[in-house]
């Protein structure tokens, strides 16, 4: 027997937790917002997404959402605070480690500025990270969310 068997039917089927079930309800509702839900649609789900016992229950709420939801949930007002606070913090420690390393030049007298290398590959990090933040937040997310909308999920 398969270990991804035991979610979906028969009798050691997983029950789901109330962390998943609030990860299923977050992404219904982010759906909610874009519209891909009416009202009554979305308040259906979202009452059987609480109600959920098991796992494979929660999956058929939001398979018919694109990506699973999370690209909804992807583009929430947290999910975008998030990244923006992931950028500011990636410069942070950029800053920091560029300071660092102009202090260690500068201690046995200024030659060659050494620094430069390591600071280069720190700075083309830091800018691809704010460039394709939000491309990858879509996929960064998906750790967030319940297991069965996984894409690698069966």
């Amino acid at each position: 027997m398969n270990a991804n068997d035991a979610t979906w039917s028969g009798p050691h089927r997983l029950r789901t937790s109330d962390t998943e079930r609030e990860q299923v309800a977050e992404i219904l509702r982010a759906a909610m917002t874009e519209g891909r839900l009416t009202l009554e649609e979305g308040e259906e789900r979202l009452t059987a997404a609480y109600a959920a016992k098991f796992r494979d229950e929660l999956g058929p709420l939001t398979a018919d959402l694109p990506d699973g939801g999370r690209r909804a949930l992807a583009d929430t007002p947290q999910a975008r605070a998030a990244q923006r606070r992931g950028v500011r913090r990636h410069a942070g420690v950029v800053f920091a480690i560029a300071a660092v390393l102009t202090l260690l030049w500068l201690l046995p007298g200024p030659h060659f500025f050494w620094p430069i290398i390591p600071l280069t590959f720190l700075f083309i990090g830091l800018h691809r990270h704010a460039r394709y933040a939000r491309y990858r937040q879509e996929y960064h997310y998906a750790h967030r969310v319940a297991p069965w909308n996984a894409p690698d999920y069966r």
